[in-house]
């Protein structure tokens, strides 16, 4: 695996991202865009399987990694995050199409950018893992708690830690004495497997980028917008996701034309514990659009 460039780039607010080049330039570019409480780090046991068939690309997002931290709640809202995205690849791969895939929050802040008009013929395919789109999820809960108030209330359950990331201190200060070791027990026992890759910056990613959902879910639950993919979408449904139910995927046929999904038997971090697998779902997709 061969690390081509690193390097950064401006965002139209004035932060800065920290970007990584995988692989050969001229093969079709794929986009990764990583969750919370990770950093673009999380994709690196996926990438050996990608960069030959791929020029892959990853980056910080804001307030994660080396990228800069806005001062700001509102810095994190969802349209800027997919301005972040389009910088990105206007630097990169200035006036080419790519594919793109994203785990958790990258997957849930990609959605802004997949249905999103201007969007229509650069993203050619979008894998999402374990994040659905704010907007559709809002009238997923609304309509289930009509039709079915037992299954709403397990799955508001399910997102429990939402509304401890929107206390004023708690989670900062929680994230703030968090350390390599507590976080490598966690995954451990979540994942059910030793050796796992471990983010060595979990106390700084963790307490900045809860700022992602102080900034984001108020608004969708006060008012969800309807948004529609402009691109081919495969879901990766984790079979286990203790953290994002696979109910949520029901609905996403009702906003994708071109939908198609496949289940892993794992819980939230596949991309660490099962990459192969994960990489094969994501090249083969991308590859029927390529």
């Amino acid at each position: 695996m061969t690390r081509k460039q690193e390097f950064w780039v401006n965002t139209t607010d004035q932060q800065k991202l920290y970007v990584k080049t995988w692989g050969d330039e001229t093969l079709p570019p794929l986009v990764l865009v990583h969750g919370y409480p990770d950093n673009q780090e999380t994709w690196e046991p996926i990438i050996p399987f990608l960069s030959d068939q791929f020029y892959v690309i990853t980056y910080d997002v804001r307030g994660a990694g080396s990228s800069s931290v806005p001062a700001s709640v509102k810095s994190y809202r969802l349209p800027q995050l997919a301005d972040d995205l389009e910088s990105v690849v206007n630097q990169v791969i200035p006036d080419r199409s790519y594919h793109l895939a994203a785990h958790d929050w990258g997957s849930i802040q990609s959605w802004e950018s997949v249905t999103e008009p201007r969007f229509r013929g650069k993203i050619l395919s979008y894998s999402t893992i374990s994040g659905p789109c704010l907007d559709h999820a809002t009238f997923a809960l609304t309509k289930l708690r009509k039709k079915d108030p037992a299954k709403w209330m397990k799955l508001l359950s399910k997102s429990w830690y939402i509304g401890i990331f929107h206390l004023p201190l708690l989670a900062p200060t929680f994230w703030r004495f968090s350390s390599e070791k507590f976080w490598q027990k966690f995954l451990t026992s979540l994942e059910r497997q030793q050796g796992l890759p471990i983010n060595a910056n979990i106390s700084r990613d963790g307490q900045f980028g809860v700022q992602l959902y102080r900034a984001n879910f108020l608004p969708a639950l006060a008012k969800p917008r309807k948004r529609y993919a402009q691109c081919p979408v495969q879901a990766i449904v984790l079979k286990y996701d203790r953290f994002v139910s696979p109910d949520y995927i029901e609905e996403m046929p009702n906003w994708v034309d071109d939908f198609s999904q496949v289940e892993v038997d794992a819980n939230h971090w596949a991309i660490l514990s099962q990459p192969e697998k994960i990489a094969n779902y994501i090249a083969t997709f991308a590859q029927k659009y390529s």
